[in-house]
């Protein structure tokens, strides 16, 4: 694929890094910001493209890496001694739904989270944030073993209470 093939391809898809974006950011400089640097990297990295492979599920991955890697350079770390600690989860995410029912499923699992003791809960929304085991285990100076049986047994009480529900 000669050079413009792949520019051509690239600007084609533009549209739909524009939505991807909604799941990740909700301001608009942001958006573009995100969408530069991803258009950027798949120009940089354009040799590691396959042929005939999912350009837009590679451009959605390095939107994701690109997006996960700047929210964790900004020093945005999720800090449960915080303030924000008492408030719902669902005010502390962004929500993007494609229809009601969704965003009720998405509200009520959010429920199930919040409901969670504080022991479970914490690692769990920061490993669904992206953190790493060791990272998690650092941050709120636990062993990284606690961290993996108390993600898990979230994941087992809230698979439970889904199950009832």
């Amino acid at each position: 694929m000669t050079a413009l093939e792949f520019q051509t391809q690239l600007t084609n898809q533009i549209p739909y890094l524009e939505w991807y974006t909604k799941k990740f950011t909700k301001d608009e400089n942001d958006s573009k910001d995100l969408i530069q640097e991803t258009l950027f990297k798949a120009l940089k990295y354009k040799d590691k493209f396959k042929k005939n492979t999912n350009l837009k599920g590679w451009l959605y991955t390095i939107m994701r890496n690109t997006f996960i890697n700047q929210y964790r350079r900004s020093g945005r770390i999720y800090d449960p001694t915080t303030s924000d600690v008492n408030l719902p989860l669902e005010q502390k995410i962004s929500e993007t739904f494609t229809t009601p029912d969704a965003a009720y499923r998405e509200k009520e699992l959010w429920n199930i989270i919040d409901a969670l003791k504080p022991g479970l809960k914490f690692p769990f929304v920061m490993y669904q944030q992206g953190y790493k085991y060791h990272e998690i285990s650092e941050k709120l100076d636990i062993p990284i073993g606690t961290v993996k049986n108390r993600i898990f047994q979230a994941r087992k009480e809230i698979k439970s209470k889904i199950e009832l529900a």
